[in-house]
């Protein structure tokens, strides 16, 4: 439908303002069109007099959820209603993105962009670029969220009568919050893919950014795990829960996907408990690693998959390592997107994604609780500042310890870098002449060794042959006995006896000139 409201004409288009406005108009209509269609199923369903008096009761009450979608919060007597489903607000978010995408389409905002710079451009024009670029996705999302959030207002005044009252600064604030980052991520999402859209924040915001999205996935992903098993371990009560209620077939299908849009605000709780602050159903509770202490909670079959209350076994702390180790990966990604060239510094920016993952938690656990009306129930639901200075710390120690580490590896590799790359022309250069050398006959081409001895005949010719003696002694005991012997008298020395000569070597009475060969190499010694 939006498609038809753009002109055929390219130069026709229409202002920005004026685009915003109709995106506007049209996603209003279209969540309101199916919010109405589910409440007057379930007045149809329901018993008389449950959502108002007729039709105009189904408008009112489609309205509110609506109003409740963007988690605007309403007056009862006696309190007031925050604790309202995330789930529900997929619907607006996903008709606002593609209510902004019409918008930067109908705008003709690709035109409008900086053109591409060539490469090798100097870095204050792609500075310059980036923050037109910026400016651009700006303008947009506060086309888009202005006049959703003025026209939000008008639906909270028509809405209130003397049971609920909608909370007016409220349904402002959310609607323009959620209808810009909608708009926003809508038009930087024209620019490119998703990797583009994150060039377009500086270095340092990027790395924050991607190491806090990772931590904040990875807690998310844990929460959802424990929420599931706690569901398959407690089946029994979920059903039991189930029958009381005995909503029948349609009632049934309403009740599941009630307990199917606060699956959300569950996995928030998950990861609360995993922090460490747990979470609470009324006022003195609590649900914790350390402990569990309940009392009466409400009738919903979800609630049944919480444990019973007593001591929780010690195996559960354990789950507080799942921080841990979110801050650990978080870490990593920040030291490779943005190495500090300073080994302090890394640790700092390692802690910082910590503290970012922290408000990003607390917020959370902000927008999943709040009270449902007066008395005990006022409390339900994470403590926000506990749950964001827990995963602040947790979160924040590990991604420090492990980009430290990771970034002093990226400079040790960076440090060996340009030695390596001094040396590669050497190696290819000698290697090169020696392929040339064994193409022309200068080198061996064979690698492989001569068979034969390790000890080549040349090498042999230049070694001397050891002489070994049978009358070696050790020196000591020779110098010992000469000097004994010396001081003894010495007998009479008995002539010398004269040696036939050793007829099996050579002839030794031939004198005919000729040298003396011997066959013994050791014969000379023995003379």
């Amino acid at each position: 439908m939006l498609g038809k409201l753009a002109g055929d004409d390219d130069e026709t288009r229409r202002p920005l303002p004026v685009s915003g406005m109709l995106a506007a108009v049209f996603t209003l209509g279209v969540g309101l069109a199916a919010l109405t269609t589910l409440t007057l199923v379930g007045w149809i369903a329901a018993p008389r007099g449950t959502l108002g008096a007729g039709l105009p009761g189904v408008f009112r009450t489609a309205a509110q959820l609506w109003l409740a979608a963007h988690h605007a919060g309403f007056a009862i007597p006696g309190g007031r209603v925050g604790l309202l489903p995330l789930g529900l607000m997929i619907l607006p978010a996903v008709l606002l993105y593609r209510a902004g995408r019409w918008m930067a389409r109908d705008a003709d905002l690709r035109l409008r962009l900086p053109a591409r710079l060539p490469k090798n451009s100097p870095k204050e024009q792609a500075g310059a670029r980036r923050r037109a670029q910026l400016v651009l996705v700006v303008q947009a999302g506060v086309s888009l969220a202005a006049p959703y959030a003025l026209l939000a207002g008008l639906i909270a005044l028509v809405t209130s009568n003397e049971i609920t009252q909608p909370f007016i600064g409220e349904a402002l604030l959310s609607h323009f919050v959620l209808a810009f980052l909608a708009g926003s991520l809508a038009t930087a999402r024209m620019i490119g893919p998703w990797r583009v859209m994150l060039r377009l924040l500086p270095e340092r915001v990027r790395a924050l950014t991607v190491g806090t999205a990772v931590a904040t996935a990875l807690l998310v992903v844990a929460g959802l795990a424990l929420v599931l098993i706690a569901f398959v371990i407690n089946f029994e009560q979920v059903e039991q829960l189930s029958g009381v209620l005995s909503p029948g077939f349609v009632g049934g299908v309403l009740l599941a996907l009630l307990q199917l849009l606060y699956l959300l605000n569950a996995v928030v709780w998950a990861f609360s408990y995993i922090a460490g602050p747990g979470f609470a159903i009324g006022a003195d509770t609590l649900v914790a690693p350390t402990g569990v202490q309940l009392g009466t909670v409400p009738s919903l079959p979800l609630l049944g998959a919480l444990p019973e209350s007593g001591p929780v076994p010690a195996w559960m702390m354990a789950v507080v390592a799942v921080p841990f180790a979110a801050g650990a990966v978080a870490g990593v990604m920040v030291a490779r997107i943005s190495p500090s060239p300073s080994y302090e510094a890394a640790p700092l920016w390692g802690f910082l994604t910590g503290v970012t993952t922290g408000l990003v938690a607390g917020l959370l656990a902000a927008l999943s609780g709040g009270p449902m009306g007066g008395g005990r129930l006022a409390t339900v639901g994470p403590s926000p500042w506990e749950v964001a200075l827990s995963v602040a710390l947790e979160v924040g120690v590990a991604a420090g310890i492990s980009a430290g580490v990771t970034n002093l590896l990226l400079l040790n590799k960076r440090a060996r870098a340009p030695l390596d790359k001094a040396a590669a022309p050497v190696r290819k250069a000698g290697a090169a002449l020696a392929k040339a050398a064994s193409r022309v006959g200068l080198a061996e081409s064979d690698p492989r060794p001569l068979p034969g001895h390790w000890m080549d005949a040349t090498e042999a010719d230049t070694q001397e042959i050891p002489v070994i003696r049978d009358d070696w002694q050790d020196e000591h005991a020779s110098a010992e006995a000469e000097t004994q012997a010396q001081a003894r008298p010495r007998p009479p020395e008995p002539a010398p006896v004269a040696r036939p000569p050793r007829k099996d070597i050579v002839d030794e009475s031939d004198d005919r000139g000729g040298h003396v060969i011997y066959v013994d190499p050791y014969a000379w010694d023995r003379d």
